[in-house]
């Protein structure tokens, strides 16, 4: 069982947790995405009971056994408040089993609205608090504060949007402000919020996505990844086709640090248990070889 530290103890910091968790099982983050295509294609109806049985597939699959799990929140909000309390229910059973839950939600928004996102996943007394949630700092990296703060106080992460692989994502990323891109500023931002665990030798809680196929960006945009001592949080790899070769262009000598995200080409597996189990030691394996 996971255990929680007692209260007079500070927590283990997000950082430090991931980077173990990486060391024991690997660099994949494991996607639980149930969109209505996939989950069809597993011969379930896209129906509440469909959810949950495709949800909880994939908890029984990947709890204990990748270093991560990353649910889109999005695909278990159009079912209302039945697929919120399902999405409680997997985040709870993947942090008991040992598991990290990074939660996609990309929140973005400022001042008492950003504390409130920030305490609904993020706060030790949240209803099912999770391990990192994904933020937007498109609003200005500042408006991110509460969830970096909270996040760093209880011993959990945010991973902070920076370049992303959608086609209209480099007319903002890539633009310049003060002689620095929109992505730089962003980076620049979480390197300090890590510069602490940077001088106690930990990787930082602060996180970063980065798409594995944005190319040669990083170099062009003179972006500083290691200096940054963030968890890099990528999709793009596997049935978005990144490779090896574009694992060493966009991250270079900060590729330990990459945390892969793979969906569809784990979720493809299903839906058997051990079939998705199975895909995603192989796919960890591979992405091991050419993330180490």
């Amino acid at each position: 069982m996971r255990q929680t530290p007692a209260a007079h103890e500070a927590p283990l910091p997000f950082g430090a947790r991931l980077s173990a968790a990486m060391d024991t099982h690997g660099p994949l983050c494991a996607g639980i995405d149930p969109h209505r295509a996939l989950v069809e294609r597993w011969g379930l109806p896209y129906t509440i009971s469909g959810l949950e049985r495709f949800t909880l597939t994939c908890v029984e699959a990947f709890a204990g056994t990748v270093a991560a799990v990353k649910p889109q929140s999005a695909f278990f909000e159009v079912f209302g408040a039945r697929g919120i309390a399902l999405l409680e229910r997997a985040t709870e059973e993947l942090r008991a089993a040992g598991t990290i839950v990074v939660l996609d939600v990309k929140r973005g928004d400022i001042g008492t609205t950003m504390e409130a996102y920030a305490a609904a996943f993020l706060a030790d007394d949240a209803p099912a608090p999770v391990d990192a949630i994904t933020v937007n700092p498109y609003l200005g990296y500042g408006s991110l504060r509460p969830a970096i703060d909270l996040a760093l106080a209880t011993g959990r992460g945010v991973f902070a949007l920076a370049l992303t692989s959608n086609p209209d994502g480099p007319a903002v990323q890539h633009a310049q402000r003060d002689g620095r891109s929109v992505a730089g500023h962003v980076v620049d931002g979480v390197t300090g919020d890590n510069s602490a665990a940077a001088a106690a030798g930990e990787l930082g809680s602060i996180g970063l996505v980065i798409g594995a196929t944005v190319g040669s960006a990083v170099g062009d945009l003179g972006l500083d990844l290691v200096a940054a001592n963030a968890p890099l949080l990528a999709p793009g790899f596997g049935a978005q086709g990144a490779t090896a070769s574009d694992a060493e262009q966009v991250f270079g000598p900060a590729r330990r640090q990459v945390l892969a995200a793979s969906s569809r080409d784990v979720l493809q597996a299903g839906p058997e248990v051990a079939a998705l189990r199975a895909r995603a030691a192989a796919v960890g394996e591979a992405l091991a070889t050419v993330l180490r």
